[in-house]
């Protein structure tokens, strides 16, 4: 349904800087984005404006600077680092003679480029029609004309009415699997809740280092790449953590100023278990210059999803490429932990982050002595699959002694019986 151009497009980039309000972007991530979607920059238009101008954004003159330098550099492709109007980027287009996106449409590029997953891709396709029937509203002008067709529409339809149509019943058709693959997750989801197993979850801006510490934390082989949204699709794993027994351990995709709200509304299935989370590793690069401004962008998005009373942890990442940098555990006035330094890859703090994750989840853990008999091996063999049994003695009269640590929900489940 979409065909996306490959990578390797010369483009021209375009940076417009705004004196307040909303339309403030960074542009060396707007570099970065452009880069991981594969394009070859080979001219940064840069400008200053109050307010974006109606017919090309920027005024006439800047406009003709970006068609010239589309010209020079025989460029295929120029992208904004903005939201356009569909009329914007038809005029655009008109004046270039190429191909014109904004930043949501880069972003869509690079999601649709690294989804691996079928929900992954699902998802990624319902953004991007979503996206694109916004575009056939003033954009498509050619598409207007009417064209026969053999079985694809009425009488009189036009191939614009065609388009819309074919689009929302793919998007009807997508909706509908993404369902079906949501009440999938939420059976796995409830599985792991029956069991009492906690669920820790990473999230944290685009390129912070997640991914690296989920391999750090689980042993795994998850795709790292110092590139923005090097991963995409969601993984989980199950991970024995010492006091704690078994938790689930959950990588999610990375966040970035301006989410696109179709992308954001997409993945609300995947960032359920965000929501749902016991805890959540908040990773920051520690050596970005903005690692401030990118904090406070995953937390605006984690209020959109209705995640932001979930505990978290300020896991600050990548520590060694700083200087006079914290080591360590910062507790609050209570003795929680709030914030861990650690470089994932050097794995330096890591012993220091587990600790603050048992401290956390640790907090409604039941510990006893246990006595048993021998008619009681069915519940011994439960303690046992929940990883529950710290040590175990057999006395003299056949009896089993157990110290035990386990959720005190499951305890209760478990002595119930």
């Amino acid at each position: 349904m979409i065909d996306r151009p490959q990578g390797g497009e010369r483009a021209v980039l375009v940076h417009i800087h705004f004196p307040a309000g909303q339309m403030q972007e960074d542009l060396l991530e707007f570099k970065e984005l452009a880069q991981s979607a594969g394009a070859d920059v080979v001219d940064i238009i840069l400008g200053t404006r109050k307010t974006p101008e109606s017919k090309y954004f920027v005024g006439t003159g800047k406009a003709e600077e970006i068609r010239a330098a589309v010209v020079a550099h025989k460029a295929e492709l120029v992208i904004f680092n903005h939201p356009l109007t569909p009329a914007q980027e038809r005029n655009l287009e008109k004046l270039c003679q190429c191909r014109v996106i904004e930043r949501t449409g880069l972003i869509l590029d690079i999601f649709a480029q690294r989804a691996r997953s079928f929900e992954g891709k699902l998802q990624v396709e319902l953004a991007l029609l979503k996206h694109l029937s916004t575009r056939l509203v003033r954009g498509w002008t050619h598409l207007e004309r009417q064209r026969g067709g053999i079985g694809l529409r009425g009488p009189g339809e036009t191939q614009l009415e065609t388009d819309r149509r074919l689009i929302r019943d793919r998007i009807r058709f997508i909706t509908q699997r993404l369902t079906k693959v949501h009440k999938q997750r939420e059976q796995g989801r409830r599985s792991y809740q029956r069991a009492a197993i906690k669920a820790v979850v990473l999230v944290g801006y685009t390129n912070a280092g997640k991914s690296t510490l989920f391999n750090r934390l689980t042993g795994a082989d998850v795709y790292v790449a110092n590139r923005l949204f090097a991963t995409l699709d969601p993984t989980l794993r199950r991970v024995s953590v010492a006091e704690l027994g078994p938790i689930i351990l959950a990588d999610t995709v990375g966040f970035i100023r301006h989410l696109p709200h179709d992308l954001v509304k997409a993945f609300h299935a995947t960032l359920e278990q965000v929501k749902e989370a016991d805890l959540l590793l908040h990773v920051v690069d520690a050596h970005n210059d903005n690692h401030q401004a990118t904090l406070i962008q995953v937390n605006e998005v984690l209020q959109s999803i209705g995640a932001e009373s979930v505990p978290q942890i300020l896991v600050y990442n990548k520590i060694d490429l700083c200087e006079g940098m914290p080591i360590g555990i910062d507790r609050d006035a209570e003795g929680i932990a709030k914030r861990v330094w650690i470089s994932a890859e050097k794995n330096i703090g890591i012993a220091d982050l587990q600790t603050a994750i048992v401290e956390h989840l640790g907090q409604d853990m039941f510990e006893k002595l246990l006595t048993l008999q021998p008619k009681d091996a069915k519940l011994r063999a439960q303690l046992y699959e929940l990883d529950a049994v710290i040590s175990e003695k057999i006395q003299e009269d056949g009896t089993y002694r157990l110290l035990i640590r386990l959720p005190k929900a499951k305890w209760k489940a478990l002595a119930g019986k």
